[in-house]
């Protein structure tokens, strides 16, 4: 998409990242924006139009109601949102527009029967420049990682406070402590940091071997447990994204050296991670560090087990989003662009490890974000 491109978006901004991006505040309802020979548009419900104007200083803001009325006046009893888009449209003499590859299918042939030709942008992103940050959005990033870090904080000094009891389950307060609950714990303290966290991941044992496996009952000591928090900033709606993998009390040298082997493996990585290099390239090199240590990828017994995701993804308004660094990936790395680096092994017999910090792209070495110590056990 170019810059001279006339666009149209119409969607809420609490849910659809590109909204957000363009407006730079939060609407639960959908609505009407548009970017119309260089110059950029909102049309806006009554409830919304004075914070509109107040928040986003660099859109003229439309009334709704006021063009609605202005079409019933010219003979269209019940004018909607196709409606209102073809005048705001050929108000500006634009009958042709991109809009995102998910803009409403039913809007795109109302547009088209009232003469107005409606594109899909080519790409998976609408906004290009969505993929390297500035230096503020870089800010409120690391704002949202610090919200995660809180709620690991928390979680790390509930294992800490953890009694060992029956069948190695993990007691707080005398009584067993639960995914449920260390999850409640950290959605709660991040809730406090103004935050939003949503599927939070504590998961023991064997269940860690499912990397997107939320976790479920009672914790156990001397077993790996993976914690994967990622929560949203409710001031800004950007994310951050951290992972740390733990043993309450002694980790067997199959975990000890399980963990160590992601560690490296993750350093790795961020050695790799800079301005130029292809996308594949990095997770190449972290995997092909786990075979060469005999920690093989693929299927037993009807499962997978090894690593078996990507090594990263980007990292911003959405919690994963361009680029990603896996197997399959294309592309080369940007200064500017924020992304996860988290490595993980899995297997049933000893269970999963993954650490996960978040880096900014360099022309040199990656920066890391995260500040969060890295320990197994505790």
């Amino acid at each position: 998409m170019k810059s001279s491109d006339n666009i149209l978006i119409v969607a809420d901004s609490e849910h659809d990242a590109d909204m957000l991006y363009a407006v730079g505040m939060f609407v639960p309802d959908p609505f009407i924006y548009a970017r119309l020979k260089g110059r950029q548009y909102l049309v806006m419900s009554d409830l919304e139009i004075d914070r509109a104007r107040r928040d986003a200083p660099h859109c003229r803001v439309l009334s709704m109601s006021d063009v609605q009325e202005k079409l019933r006046k010219a003979g269209i009893k019940r004018p909607g949102y196709a409606d209102v888009i073809r005048e705001v449209l050929r108000s500006k003499k634009v009958n042709h527009v991109l809009v995102p590859s998910r803009f409403p299918l039913g809007l795109a042939n109302e547009l088209k029967q009232r003469r107005i030709t409606v594109k899909p942008a080519a790409g998976s992103n609408f906004f290009a420049e969505r993929e390297t940050k500035s230096s503020i959005e870089v800010k409120k990033i690391s704002a949202a990682l610090m919200m995660a870090e809180v709620g690991m904080a928390e979680a790390m000094q509930v294992l800490r406070a953890t009694k060992i009891g029956r069948d190695r389950r993990l007691m707080y307060h005398n009584v067993p402590l639960t995914s449920e609950k260390l999850r409640s714990v950290i959605d709660c303290a991040i809730l406090r940091a103004c935050g939003l966290a949503a599927n939070t991941i504590v998961a023991g044992g064997r269940q860690g071997c499912d990397p997107h496996e939320r976790g479920f009952g009672p914790l156990r000591a001397n077993e790996p447990i993976i914690i994967d928090i990622f929560p949203r900033s409710q001031k800004t709606g950007y994310f951050g994204d951290i992972t740390r993998t733990v043993v309450r009390g002694r980790a067997s040298e199959a975990v000890r050296n399980l963990y160590d082997t992601v560690h490296r493996g993750q350093m790795i990585g961020f050695k790799k991670i800079r301005d130029g290099v292809t996308t594949n390239d990095v997770h190449s090199a972290v995997l092909r560090y786990f075979e060469e240590q005999g920690y093989r990828t693929g299927r037993r017994n009807g499962r997978m087990e090894g690593f078996f995701h990507g090594t990263g993804h980007g990292l911003g308004l959405e919690i994963h989003e361009a680029p990603r660094m896996g197997a399959t990936s294309t592309g080369k790395l940007k200064a500017g662009q924020v992304v996860t680096v988290e490595p993980g092994l899995y297997y049933p017999e000893i269970g999963g490890v993954r650490l996960e910090d978040v880096a900014l792209v360099n022309h040199g070495r990656a920066r890391n974000l995260t500040q969060f110590e890295k320990v197994l056990e505790i």
